[in-house]
């Protein structure tokens, strides 16, 4: 029998606290898309879709001529579909994990380790880093989604010292009085906004829960006056105060950017790099890994010490956290946003209402598809409508006959070494 090199894939759900509940969320949506037979609870949180082979979540196989169940099973067995150049450079792995979130609550304030940090935090603690391989993602927004992504230009956080004594009362006089200092020297500023930022974070407990419910007070006051509250960031106070009541992490939007992203938009998280999802609906791809070290906005394990040591702390404003996509040249349908590392690429398929066929070139690497809106059908027998997911081999080009008189879009998560 021929091996098959095109199959479509169902995929597991995480049903973490923060998620959309019941078909609010678009992960469920895409699951019901997908199979029609699902059984979608009005009260559970859909968090997360996982598209890939991580053992945590590994995709099953929907094709009854292959015998072996998942995708990782699939791959160890036929690695040559992931492509000569993935397959070597990545040890015969499937080097990127593909998701959908759908957020309602605030996700830690976390960064991701680099390898170096990664393996040395998987050798020491297994428990609470499950893996020794990096984890920079990506992030492109289905709705309109929000986050915290990066420190804030050193400006906007002394403008906070100033307008905001509770935040200054966790910072200190010193640190905030270094970090004024510094301001027109780039390396002296990332030192003394380290500092701030690890003297907030080792506050002790009752100081900090003492600030917040002072600050939380004065600005539901203020807003009772029907004053401007901007100044002390009011509303996203409030909102993570009412979700992480007595977090420290309430107090890290006077340093962290928040970001608003429109549907399209993305943003690429580094290593090292601060950030917390806070609301909307967003594809993500990162790599291979599920570590995260987190230091608020969460019941999970926290490890402020290594945070606050591996961060990055160079100021930018919110905007230069924004992913461009660039047009693909050989495809007017295609958006690509490539980020700076070797793991992963994702595609933006487009097909307008016009176009009743169409091809999706041969990539050199294996390539996982999702189906956002739209319908057709691939291969002859593949049937593909929203939320379906297919899995395509290195060196395989697809022909869709699209049937939905709307076009469709589609993204498409590959590693284009």
């Amino acid at each position: 029998m021929e091996e098959v090199r095109v199959f479509p894939l169902s995929c597991l759900v995480q049903n973490y606290a923060w998620g959309k509940v019941g078909l609010d969320s678009e992960v469920a949506k895409l699951v019901l898309g997908g199979d029609p037979q699902a059984v979608i609870q009005d009260d559970r949180p859909y968090a997360e879709l996982w598209m890939g082979a991580h053992p945590k979540g590994d995709a099953l196989i929907k094709d009854n001529r292959i015998s072996q169940r998942t995708l990782g099973q699939w791959i160890a067995d036929y690695p040559a579909c992931l492509g000569s150049k993935v397959k070597d450079t990545f040890q015969g792995q499937l080097p990127f994990l593909f998701k959908v979130l759908s957020v309602n609550t605030a996700l830690s304030i976390q960064a991701h380790p680099n390898r170096e940090l990664a393996a040395k935090l998987h050798a020491q603690f297994p428990e609470h880093y499950p893996d020794n391989n990096h984890k920079p993602e990506m992030a492109i927004a289905l709705t309109e989604f929000e986050g915290l992504c990066g420190f804030r230009p050193v400006e906007e956080i002394i403008s906070f010292l100033k307008n905001v004594p509770e935040f200054h009362a966790l910072v200190g006089n010193e640190a905030a009085d270094e970090l004024q200092s510094s301001r027109d020297n780039p390396a002296r500023a990332s030192l003394a906004l380290k500092k701030c930022f690890s003297r907030m974070m080792n506050c002790e407990k009752k100081v900090f829960v003492d600030q917040l419910n002072m600050l939380v007070k004065r600005v539901l006051e203020e807003e009772a006056a029907g004053k401007d509250t901007s100044r002390n960031n009011g509303e996203l106070l409030l909102r993570l105060h009412s979700q992480y009541p007595g977090d420290i992490g309430c107090f890290s939007i006077y340093f962290l950017n928040r970001i608003v992203l429109q549907p399209g938009q993305a943003m690429f998280l580094g290593a090292n790099e601060p950030h917390a999802y806070l609301s909307g609906d967003c594809v993500e791809c990162m790599a291979c890994s599920d570590n995260t070290v987190r230091a608020g906005l969460t019941p999970k394990y926290i490890d402020v010490n290594t945070l606050c040591e591996m961060l990055n702390y160079s100021p930018a404003p919110a905007s230069a956290k924004k992913f461009p996509s660039v047009q693909d040249p050989s495809d007017p349908c295609v958006h690509l946003y490539d980020p700076p590392v070797p793991d992963f690429t994702v595609m933006r398929i487009q097909v307008p209402p016009s176009v009743k066929q169409y091809t999706m070139s041969p990539l050199d690497c294996a390539s996982i598809l999702l189906v956002i809106q739209g319908e057709a059908s691939a291969l002859s027998d593949i049937m593909l409508h929203r939320g379906s997911v297919l899995f395509i081999s290195a060196n395989e080009s697809v022909t869709l006959q699209v049937t939905s008189s709307s076009g469709m879009m589609m993204f498409r998560a590959c590693c284009l070494l």
